[in-house]
């Protein structure tokens, strides 16, 4: 698997059209089997993996007797309520006998905007994949509405593969990538196979092509890209209806690859490093010798709080004569960071009344 070499966490998204037949409404075992051995193959490589997957209101709505065609907002919760059960069954189902623990996930839009609902379900995924769990993600259509939709998987796969700084996103398509047009209306559409830099050109050429069964085009995969790159992320799309797409992509087959300048963590530091800071944490020497050697800063270190914050909160570390040491995300807000300065991490859940994080800023959410 040559094309696969770089890369040590990937997010797989599948699209409803893959996964369920689209004139029985059944699942397609066969096809996903043949993907949970991909599954298997990367995982024994040390390769993380993360599933981004469509199909719970394809499922349901066929259990239900729904009609085909666009259906009301209350049918769709409906069928993604009945759908997901028989998902993550499906799923557990390929990859349990492969030895793979599998954990579902289910997001809405605002778990993304809301800072907090960000860090929580990244600190989730993380701990999951720190596991040896391949997390099954969808979007929480049973309660999602129009308002707090991602409205494809495609943005949502994108989100996910930066909020867990994935740096591979692979997008299991009916098409073999992207195109100069719409290769099923302009014959003289040619095959881009590697894309540095999306241009204008490029997002106006992509319609909206796709089956009744997904919701997405190929300008959703194309706004998918330029969320992963900018966090960081490479990512593909490729041909999916084919048995063990991961085998395939890994031995070259046409497909287009989207290539970032920089790595998740680059990316990540770039982003916080860029953000103006909501407060000001003052720290001691001892926590000055501790982050210059790369560990968290901890309650302990803290002589002094400043500023009106929330948890997730950028924050500047400065030493107590105010010069400025670093930038990092807050993992309490104003108040309880107030409360625990100076003091051992273990009286934190004494002082706060739960048990806390560590760290008040972890290393991971923080630029020297």
């Amino acid at each position: 698997m040559a094309a696969l070499g770089p890369y040590k966490r990937i997010i797989i998204k599948i699209g409803s059209a893959l996964l369920v037949d689209a004139e029985t409404g059944e699942l397609r075992t066969d096809w996903l089997r043949g993907l949970a051995a991909d599954v298997a193959d990367q995982k024994t490589l040390g390769r993380d993996v993360l599933i981004v997957s469509s199909g719970s209101i394809a499922l349901g709505r066929r259990v239900l007797n729904l009609p085909d065609g666009v259906l009301s907002l209350e049918e769709s919760q409906a069928a993604a309520a009945v759908g997901q059960i028989r998902l993550a069954q499906a799923y557990e189902a390929a990859l349990g006998p492969l030895g793979i623990k599998t954990a579902q996930i289910l997001l809405t839009l605002e778990d993304s905007a809301d800072r907090r609902r960000y860090l929580n379900s990244r600190r989730t995924m993380a701990a999951l994949l720190g596991l040896d769990v391949v997390p099954i993600v969808n979007e929480n259509d049973t309660v999602a509405t129009d308002e707090i939709r991602f409205g494809d998987n495609d943005r949502l796969a994108a989100q996910v593969a930066a909020m867990v700084e994935g740096d591979l996103l692979i997008l299991l398509s009916d098409v073999d990538g992207l195109y100069t047009g719409n290769p099923r209306v302009d014959k003289n559409a040619k095959h881009i196979p590697l894309i540095e830099k999306i241009t204008p050109d490029m997002e106006d050429g992509a319609g909206d092509a796709g089956s009744a069964a997904s919701k997405g085009g190929m300008k959703t995969k194309v706004m998918a890209a330029k969320t992963a790159m900018s966090a960081g992320c490479a990512m593909v799309i490729m041909e999916g209806n084919v048995d063990r797409p991961l085998k395939v992509l890994g031995s070259g087959v046409k497909a287009s690859w989207f290539k970032s300048a920089n790595t998740p963590n680059a990316a990540r530091k770039i982003w916080i490093s860029g953000m103006k800071p909501k407060g000001f944490i003052t720290v001691d020497s001892g926590a000055i010798t501790a982050l210059r050697a790369g560990k968290s800063l901890l309650s302990v270190g803290v002589r002094g709080v400043d500023g009106i914050f929330d948890r997730g909160d950028v924050l500047c570390i400065q030493d107590e004569t105010g010069r400025e040491l670093a930038k990092g995300l807050a993992g309490y807000d104003a108040v309880e960071a107030a409360l625990i300065a100076g003091k051992k991490t273990t009286e934190i859940a004494d002082i706060l009344g739960y048990a806390g994080r560590g760290a008040l800023i972890h290393r991971d959410d923080m630029v020297l």
